[in-house]
């Protein structure tokens, strides 16, 4: 089962992930990224922090992003 890493980039920092966690597929961890990008964001809407630019870089292995998810990109706005 392959490992991918879920990095969070907020402007030009990076918070690594040097752990990962193994799925099935990428788009299992695509899955698992937006509900993640979901619960963070809850928080800081909770704490009244900022919602800003973060976003979580995927990767393979070998370093490779494969996939972004940005954390807006979960909200459902009307």
């Amino acid at each position: 089962m392959p490992r991918f890493y879920f990095h969070i980039r907020a402007s030009e920092k990076i918070e690594a992930d040097t752990e990962g966690t193994e799925f099935d597929s990428l788009e299992c961890a695509v899955d698992d990224a937006r509900l993640a990008a979901r619960e963070i964001l809850a928080e800081k809407v909770l704490t009244g922090e900022t919602i800003d630019d973060q976003a979580f870089e995927i990767s393979s292995s070998d370093g490779a992003v494969l996939a972004i998810v940005p954390f807006h990109s979960v909200l459902k706005l009307h």
